[in-house]
């Protein structure tokens, strides 16, 4: 079942990780592997459904590694505690969140279940609700200031987010057309 990528990432959440085994993210998530689906597919179900998750295949991405990207609503309603999943799979996790109709913006990481950086912000109401760590380069070029205080006005959007996500690991949006490394798997709660 090879066929073209599907990219994603606006109003969407989504987690890398990683490694090369989509099974064992799937069974970290405690998802039901419900096998492979064609991309397209797959990827309309994580944006329409509350209880489908979409998993890539490994995908070369940032500092030479390999991450597994997991899509889907659900993401947005639960805790999504990467601190636990980096520690059960013993490697680096992220979050990242997106949706401009609120201005929900959000990213996480996570290495070997130690919280390294979190930024959340609500652009609708213009609160910062996480910040842990200090913003690296794309955190910084995308607006945020070393540090925050009580003064501290941030504004950030969509793009800023899958910045982020390209300097950490990959920018799901640039996945559209490209060839398939392998199987779009679904899970289901």
């Amino acid at each position: 079942m090879s066929d073209a990528m599907v990219g994603f990432g606006s109003k969407q959440a989504w987690l890398a990780v990683a490694g090369d085994d989509p099974a064992a993210v799937l069974e970290a998530l405690g998802l039901r592997d419900l096998g492979p689906v064609p991309w397209r597919e797959g990827i309309d179900l994580a944006y329409l459904t509350d209880d489908r998750v979409a998993v890539t295949p490994p995908l070369p991405g940032a500092r030479d590694t390999h991450w597994i990207l997991a899509t889907g609503r659900i993401f947005f309603q639960q805790n999504n505690d990467v601190l636990a999943l980096s520690e059960a799979l013993g490697t680096e996790v992220q979050f990242f969140a997106t949706h401009r109709v609120t201005e929900l913006h959000r990213w996480q990481r996570a290495v070997k279940g130690e919280l390294v950086r979190a930024f959340g912000y609500v652009g609708q109401t213009g609160d910062i609700t996480s910040w842990h760590g200090e913003p690296g380069p794309a955190e910084r070029a995308a607006g945020l200031p070393a540090e925050l205080d009580e003064e501290t006005t941030v504004l950030v959007g969509e793009m800023d987010v899958l910045k982020v996500a390209d300097a950490w690991s990959i920018d799901p949006t640039t996945l559209t057309g490209r060839p398939a490394t392998g199987p779009l798997r679904l899970g289901a709660i």
